[in-house]
């Protein structure tokens, strides 16, 4: 579904449609993460009353770079 970037006030937006809005269970005020997607050309939205323990693309870029240093390594130490 594409949606424009619209303006809003000194702010810009995106309107979720309404169907979204309730398939993922956000209501007037809720509150969401917006992260920037791995792709870096998709954005991610999430509730933000999930665990912390959930894999944030922030997370994942994190991680990328530390296999992409350290995945040699790494996988060298697990065979032991």
């Amino acid at each position: 579904m594409q949606q424009r970037v619209i303006q809003i006030g000194n702010s810009t937006g995106i309107v979720i449609p309404k169907k979204l809005r309730l398939e993922a269970g956000l209501k007037m005020g809720s509150k969401v993460l917006v992260e920037l997607g791995l792709d870096k050309q998709s954005l991610v939205i999430s509730k933000s009353d999930q665990s912390n323990t959930s894999l944030t693309p922030n997370f994942l870029r994190k991680l990328e770079k530390i296999n992409k240093r350290y995945g040699l390594a790494l996988t060298k130490l697990a065979k032991l």
